[in-house]
This record gives C-alpha cells, structure tokens and sequence, in this order.
C-alpha cells in the first residue's frame, strides 16, 4: 500500500511536469486549432490505471488537473480538463476490463482519447451555451485517435519496461 501510494505520488508529480512540458512546446504553430495537444500526461494516468488500478489513476487524474489549473490554467481550461478527463478515465476503466485479451494499451488509450475531446465539447457547449462547437467535434476526435494511439504506444514501451523494475501488472488493484 505505501509502495503504491509513493508510486502515486511520483506519477502525479511525473503528469504535472509533462503537462507543464506540453504547455511550453509551440504545438499551436504547428497545429493552430484550440484544444489539439499531444496528451503528454495522459501516459501517466494509463499507466497507473493498468499498473496501479483505477483509483490510484482518478487521484492522479483529478491532482494533476487541479494542479495544472491552478500553476498555468484559468477556470475555463480547468472545467475542459476535467469534463475530458473523467469522461476518458471512465471509459478507460470500463475498457480495462477486456485487457489484455480483448483491448491492448493502445486502444484503452485511443478511446481514452476520444472520449476526452467528447467531454471537452460537452463542456465548452454548455460553457458557451451553444451548440455550434459540435462542428468542431470531428476534427478533435481526429486529432484525438491520433494522439491517443502515440500516447498508448508509449504508456504500452513504458508499462513493459516498468514490469522488470516491480511496478507492473502485480501491483494492480
């Protein structure tokens, strides 16, 4: 129990410096849309959902956002953060359930994802009271399959390699 709460803790503080890293990077250049990031931290909250199990994830999930909120957000971007957020992280447990033999990393990540983008949309409808930001959904589920596909890919190089350092499967709960 102190090894995985510890582990928590380090994945926590791990989200908060890649979510502050993605913050710094000039994605928008590339990619001028509103709401299109890579999902660093979301490699995070897979892996604790996989390694550590699902309440260990939704802590780290609802600290990060709440931190990131608070260190480099504003109120608007912390209600999207956390719509998309719990949103993803409930899909994802419910599809945890199948993995390994029926979902891999990959796609638990890319549903994840998906559903992110769907819970931030929901919310900016309801923030701007309109539904007109529904067209915008295409082109973020896009975007999301993308970048949840990469960031599963990378939560499935590090849950691997994690195994061999104690930190894998075995410590599910």
């Amino acid at each position: 129990m102190a090894k995985r709460a510890a582990t928590a803790g380090l994945l926590t503080a791990l989200a908060l410096a890649l979510g502050y890293l993605e913050h710094l990077l000039p994605l928008q250049l590339l990619v001028p849309l509103p709401g299109i990031k890579l999902g660093l931290s979301n490699i995070v909250t897979l892996f604790a959902l996989i390694a550590l199990g699902k309440r260990y994830a939704f802590s780290i999930l609802l600290a990060r956002c709440l931190l990131q909120g608070m260190l480099f957000g504003s109120v608007p971007s912390l209600a999207f953060s956390l719509s998309g957020g719990i949103l993803a992280m409930l899909v994802m447990s419910l599809l945890k359930q199948g993995y390994p033999s029926f979902f891999s990393v990959i796609g638990i990540s890319a549903a994840g994802a998906t559903c992110h983008q769907i819970g931030q949309i929901i919310c900016a409808g309801i923030f701007f009271q309109s539904s007109a930001v529904l067209a915008y959904l295409p082109v973020l589920l896009a975007a999301g399959g993308i970048s949840g596909c990469c960031t599963g890919l990378v939560g499935q190089l590090f849950l691997a390699r994690s195994a061999h350092m104690g930190l894998g499967n075995d410590t599910a709960v």
